[in-house]
C-alpha cells in the first residue's frame, strides 16, 4: 500500500508540474495576443474610429429621420385633436349662450320689459307712419285750420265751466243781502202796518 500512496504522489508532483507548466504556457499566449492586439490597434486605430463615426452618422441620420416622421404624425394629430376639440367647446358655448339668452328674455319678458322684436316692430310702424304723414301734408293743414275753430266753442265752455263756481260762490254772497233786504220789508210793513192801524183808532 506504501508503494501505491507513493506511486500516486509522484503522479500527483507529475501533474502539478504539468498543470503549472499548462498555465504557464497559456498565460504566456494571452500576454502575447494582447500585445499583438495592442499593437494592431494602434496601427488600424484610426482606420477603424473613422469607419465607426461613419456608421453613427448614417444611424444618426437614419433615427433623426424616424424621429422627424413621428413628430409630424404626432404633431398633425394634435392639432386634429385640438381643432376637434375647439369646435366641440364651441358648439357648448353656442348651446350655453343660446340657453342664458332664453332665460334671460323670459324673466324680461315676466318683467314686462319689450324684446328687440317688439322694438324693432315698433320702430318700422313708426317709420311707416312717419312715411304715411310726409305723404299727408294736406290733411295736416286741414286739421290745423279746423283746430282754431274747435277751440273757440271749447273756450266758451271753458269760461262757461268757470263762471259757474263765481256763480255759486255770489250766491251765498248775494243771500246774506237778500235776507237783510226781505227782514227790512218785513220791518217797513209793520210800520206801516201800525201807521194805519193807529189813525182808524183816534
Amino acid at each position: 500500500m506504501v508503494k501505491k500512496l507513493q506511486k500516486l504522489s509522484a503522479d500527483k508532483k507529475k501533474s502539478n508540474a504539468q498543470l503549472s507548466s499548462t498555465v504557464k504556457d497559456s498565460a504566456q499566449q494571452i500576454w502575447l495576443a494582447g500585445l499583438g492586439a495592442f499593437s494592431k490597434a494602434q496601427e488600424e486605430g484610426g482606420k477603424v474610429f473613422e469607419a465607426l463615426v461613419k456608421e453613427g452618422l448614417t444611424i444618426q441620420r437614419k433615427t433623426q429621420a424616424v424621429a422627424e416622421e413621428k413628430i409630424t404624425e404626432a404633431t398633425s394629430r394634435v392639432t386634429t385633436m385640438a381643432s376637434d376639440i375647439g369646435s366641440k367647446a364651441q358648439g357648448q358655448w353656442d348651446k350655453l349662450e343660446n340657453i342664458f339668452e332664453d332665460r334671460v328674455a323670459k324673466a324680461l319678458a315676466k318683467l314686462g320689459v319689450p324684446s328687440a322684436r317688439d322694438l324693432e316692430a315698433l320702430s318700422a310702424r313708426v317709420d311707416a307712419l312717419a312715411k304715411g304723414s310726409k305723404a299727408a301734408p294736406a290733411k295736416a293743414a286741414a286739421k290745423a285750420a279746423a283746430k282754431p275753430a274747435a277751440k273757440a266753442p271749447a273756450k266758451k265752455a271753458v269760461a262757461k265751466k268757470k263762471a259757474a263756481p263765481a256763480k255759486a260762490a255770489a250766491k251765498p254772497a248775494a243771500k246774506a243781502p237778500a235776507k237783510k233786504v226781505a227782514a227790512k220789508k218785513t220791518a217797513t210793513r209793520a210800520a206801516a202796518d201800525a201807521a194805519t192801524s193807529t189813525p182808524s183808532a183816534s
